[in-house]
């Protein structure tokens, strides 16, 4: 079956949606389908919570557990490990299996709207990168910060995770 000229053009403009899709493409696919993604859970006993700043317009600005959406034949441990080379500039060893498994839906949003969210809980196999480390009260988008407690600023989508803080 050959595809209707409007459906060719897009999947000419997609390239290999293995390393992701272009920003337009990616919203379009979140209007009309969920989105799985996976999210990292990353504790040490001595300094808590891993969590990274965010700041954007589909969600606003708060911490949040780093995470990225599974591009297409890609499994969800790898693109674990990749969450944590591009968000934080670390290596981690996920866990087989997800902890938590949980879908997201919000009616309100008609892009981004609904997820199935895998959180995986990693552990660190070295540092994560000390430049990206929020060391001020006023974080910038990206950067990384230990917490003990939950904190206040906790992004609404991620609060389902408030039960595995210590």
């Amino acid at each position: 079956m050959e595809l209707p000229r409007t459906l060719k053009a897009l999947e000419a403009c997609i390239g290999d949606p293995r390393r992701g899709l272009p920003e337009d493409v990616f919203l379009l696919v979140s209007r009309i389908t969920p989105l799985v993604n996976v999210d990292l859970l990353i504790q040490s006993e001595s300094k808590g919570t891993l969590l990274t700043w965010r700041d954007d317009s589909h969600y606003g600005a708060g911490w949040h557990f780093p995470g990225g959406v599974i591009r297409f034949q890609e499994n969800a441990i790898d693109r674990a490990r990749e969450v944590a080379r591009l968000e934080l500039g670390a290596d981690v060893a996920p866990e087989a299996k997800p902890e938590f498994v949980h879908e997201a839906i919000d009616r309100r949003m008609r892009t981004r709207g609904h997820f199935i969210s895998l959180l995986f809980r990693c552990t660190l196999c070295c540092d994560p990168d000390p430049s990206l480390e929020a060391l001020t009260d006023k974080p910038r988008r990206g950067q990384w910060r230990w917490h003990r407690s939950c904190p206040e600023n906790l992004l609404p989508v991620h609060q389902v995770y408030r039960k595995f803080f210590k």
